[in-house]
């Protein structure tokens, strides 16, 4: 089977093109705006990942309000209320579309079976103790586990517990059916999942087409290590490659070489399709959105060499605690470290940093002040500050343009 490999620098931009504009990130408004279109923007992205680190908004509001207008960060729970989105695993704790809840069956089923997620040591007895509670008192609070009213019941301590209704989540018998920040809400499953929702186990061939289908939606191409992308199951990665070497026999799909080495699939004529156009604006990326949080993906195709470093120890750090990624047109041109400082409404930007581009200065740096007013906007943020930029002769030039937003 025959590989085009991308040599000409038009042919790499039409490749990124191809990858941003599946992510939602060319177009102004590609899935609508507000509580619609943020359904449909997890309609299409197939999940959107949902993490604790508050230095600045969480990722998956963070995740959304890049892609959707008029996002507010309570639309996500009134989603779920909704029951437009369900939460689960999906590489990592996620929100993901109501319509795909038969592909998280196999995982619940095997948690089920006796796979270990996290805890390997479980109580069934305080499990059964907490299904029977909810089945017969209705849904249950995680902050109401371990509360003195419980404690008087006598019937559990907060950790064994909470360890056990996360085991019952995990393996299916609970589903989160509201959320408070992160303090959930778990109720039956039954009670929780609406009637139309299919609820049929996918054969492992089903499994395998969801996932080729999905990544090849949301990110234009995929390579055969990124369509299933940090799971650890050794049959649906065969019925992946099955279905992609058919897929590929049979003309549907192509392949593509760049110069990384690395070789992606997408569908045949992919890359002849009509591109939306780039535009002259930055956007300020959460780690953990979509487009970047395949790291070697990330470097293979834009050359830009990212890792989040607060789970680098503080010594070793290069850029920051907190960088997020910055795009600009169809390249990853920096990143910028920054916190909230939310008692005082402040954004601090720690370190800015610009790589090496052939882009123009003035441009970058407009489109980066332009930026940052609609993240100070979603932020909640009346001023703002900047502390450090390189390349350094950048820092009055920005200094001057942030202090005339306050």
């Amino acid at each position: 089977m025959t590989v085009t490999e991308i040599k000409r620098p038009q042919e790499l931009s039409r490749l990124r093109r191809l990858a941003l504009a599946a992510q939602g990130l060319l177009q102004n408004q590609p899935y609508g705006r507000g509580l619609a279109g943020a359904r449909e923007a997890i309609n299409h992205l197939g999940y959107v990942q949902i993490d604790t680190i508050s230095v600045v908004e969480r990722a998956h509001h963070h995740v959304i309000h890049s892609r959707v207008p008029g996002f507010e960060p309570h639309m996500l729970n009134q989603l779920l209320i909704n029951k437009d989105i369900f939460e689960y695993w999906s590489h990592a704790a996620a929100f993901l579309p109501i319509t795909d809840f038969r592909f998280s069956l196999p995982y619940k089923n095997a948690i089920k079976s006796g796979q270990t997620h996290w805890f390997r040591s479980l109580d069934k007895k305080l499990m059964g103790e907490l299904l029977a509670r909810i089945r017969s008192d209705g849904p249950l609070r995680s902050r109401d586990v371990g509360t003195s009213t419980i404690k008087r019941a006598g019937w559990w301590d907060w950790k064994p517990a909470k360890k056990a209704l996360e085991q019952l989540y995990m393996q299916g018998d609970l589903m989160v059916s509201d959320r408070d920040g992160f303090q959930k809400t778990y109720d039956l499953t039954e009670r929780v999942l609406p009637s139309h929702v299919n609820v049929q186990m996918p054969s492992m061939e089903e499994f395998a087409a969801h996932l080729v289908d999905q990544q090849l939606r949301c990110h234009g191409f995929a390579s055969l290590k990124g369509l299933t992308y940090l799971r650890r199951n050794a049959q649906l990665r065969k019925a992946v490659n099955a279905l992609v070497n058919e897929r590929l026999a049979q003309g549907d799909l192509e392949r593509v070489k760049v110069s990384s080495g690395d070789v992606f699939i997408l569908e045949r004529g992919a890359l002849e399709r009509p591109l939306p156009r780039l535009k002259e604006r930055m956007l300020i990326l959460s780690p953990f959105d979509n487009s970047v949080i395949q790291r070697e993906r990330l470097k293979a195709l834009f050359k830009y060499d990212y890792q989040l470093e607060c789970y680098v120890p503080e010594a070793k750090r290069q850029y920051g605690y907190f960088c997020l990624p910055l795009l600009y047109r169809d390249a990853f041109v920096g990143r910028m470290d920054c916190k909230v400082h939310r008692k005082t409404s402040h954004l601090e930007i720690k370190n800015l940093h610009f790589e090496p581009h052939a882009f123009d200065e003035n441009r970058v740096v407009t489109a980066f002040v332009e930026a940052i007013v609609q993240f100070c906007h979603f932020q909640k943020s009346d001023s703002v500050a900047l502390n450090a930029v390189q390349p350094e002769h950048l820092t009055q030039r920005l200094r001057s343009a942030l202090k005339s937003l306050g």
